[in-house]
């Protein structure tokens, strides 16, 4: 079940809601488990009982870790029972038939791989299983006797098939004490209705431009450009407006989850960039994998080699494959240059640091869609010349005037500006009154018109769901 389809929008939601609000407080998480079981299980009812198995571990691990507080031999020994049950769980389902592939490659052998379907959004229930288990050694939370309260908040539907990455620390005490007011359910449900647009109305439809160059036998230079630049702002707007939908629809069940994006593509570094990009797993890596590395409170060779093992490891996060390895270590690279020589210049204009950017994160998405590091190469080569295609089509001409318009949208919805417009409306006071009428309506258009969207067949799944 998707957020953005029929089924979650008109059926499932309304009696969640319907049944969450009449239900007594002591048993809403009752309610919120059931149902995310449900939506979990909806297409894949199978791999329930896995995420239950996951819960299950982490819940046993962290009372146990806590039953020998004064123990650390014991309370180490835990906490890698659990993180390598975690991790086993997570790399047989998600990197055994890769292992398996590259094994072949390099052997000659022709093991059998085991082809086993992916558990949507187990990358991600994985990592708030092991930030708990983590957190309960590190004395940073204490271990969670409920049963049912530590399971509604990794199988929790609004964040569970692709995050943000929520930490029980996060949300800890919001899952024994919660605000309901309907302040929080207006605030959710337009945030909600404006991650669902930009999924539907633009990741969508950007989607669709993508999948046309894909098929297409008369690439060109500029044709490359416009696959490039449209399929950057198709991950951002998929990824934003799942994210905008998870977060909204925590609000109206009284959970406030951490902000996932921020406007990355006004960075000025690609530092910045991944400060502003898929917040929740940038820090997640930080906290543990970086910092109990050494972080940079080592000498310059192991920062820059942690650095290495972080971006590998968040390439290969994101899939069983080598061109996210690539993806990763690109971003290593650049991240590197910038800490030993870019910096200073980059400081020197903003304008040149925005170009900066925009081209190696528009090369780098080349790169992350690619089906192969062959087709990534050509792809490349082609986008700056190198290649055996023309720098004009007439494919480019016609989508680019079939998709400009739409292009131009998502580059100015991917900035402030829209958002600095309607709060310098919304704060004055003619202004305030007539969009408190107009907010509604045009939140009601969206609906309907996303709706239309849906009912006419113009559906992608979440690019997320992979991971």
């Amino acid at each position: 079940m998707l957020f953005s389809g029929i089924p979650f929008l008109f059926y499932f939601l309304p009696c969640v809601l319907l049944l969450y609000f009449i239900t007594p407080g002591k048993l809403k998480n009752t309610v919120l488990l059931l149902a995310s079981l449900f939506f979990y299980g909806w297409g894949e009812p199978r791999y329930v009982l896995w995420m239950i198995a996951a819960i299950v571990l982490g819940y046993t691990f962290g009372r146990l870790m806590e039953r020998f507080q004064g123990r650390a031999g014991l309370r180490k020994t835990m906490l890698v029972l659990s993180v390598v049950s975690s991790l086993v769980i997570l790399g047989y389902f998600k990197y055994a038939d890769f292992f398996i592939e590259n094994f072949n490659a390099a052997t000659g052998l022709s093991v059998s791989l085991l082809r086993i379907a992916l558990p949507i959004g187990i990358s991600f229930y994985t990592f708030q299983i092991l930030s708990y288990t983590v957190d309960v050694y590190r004395g940073q939370v204490g271990a969670q006797r409920n049963f049912i309260d530590l399971a509604a908040y990794v199988a929790l539907f609004p964040q569970l098939i692709a995050g943000p990455i929520v930490r029980y620390s996060d949300i800890a005490l919001q899952l024994k004490n919660r605000t309901h007011s309907m302040e929080n359910i207006a605030l959710g449900m337009r945030r909600f209705l404006v991650g669902l647009s930009k999924k539907i109305l633009l990741a969508n439809v950007l989607g669709e431009l993508c999948t046309v160059f894909r098929d297409s036998g008369e690439k060109s230079v500029l044709f490359c450009w416009l696959y490039a630049i449209a399929y950057s702002l198709h991950v951002y707007f998929d990824f934003s407006g799942y994210s905008d939908m998870a977060i909204g629809l925590g609000r109206i069940f009284g959970f406030h989850f951490p902000e996932n994006f921020n406007y990355p593509f006004i960075s000025a570094s690609i530092t910045e960039f991944w400060r502003r990009w898929h917040i929740s797993l940038g820090s997640w890596f930080r906290d543990y994998v970086y910092i109990p590395l050494g972080g940079n409170r080592v000498h310059l060779r192991r920062q820059l080699f942690n650095i290495l093992v972080v971006w590998m490891l968040t390439g290969f996060w994101h899939g069983a494959a080598w061109n996210f390895v690539v993806w990763g270590l690109y971003f290593a690279l650049l991240l590197i240059l910038e800490k030993l020589w870019l910096s200073p210049y980059l400081k020197k204009s903003r304008v040149l640091s925005h170009i900066y950017v925009l081209l190696f994160v528009t090369v780098s998405f080349v790169i992350f869609d690619a089906p192969s590091m062959g087709q990534a190469f050509f792809s490349i080569r082609s986008m700056f010349g190198l290649g055996d295609v023309p720098l004009l089509s007439a494919e480019f001409l016609y989508y680019l005037r079939s998709y400009g318009v739409i292009l131009l949208l998502a580059m100015v919805g991917a900035t402030p500006l829209p958002g600095r417009i309607y709060s310098s409306i919304a704060e004055s006071r003619l202004g305030g009154r007539i969009m408190t009428v107009l907010e509604p309506l045009g939140l009601t258009a969206l609906l309907v018109l996303c709706t239309a969207y849906l009912v006419d067949g113009s559906f992608n799944p979440f690019l997320y769901f992979r991971f």
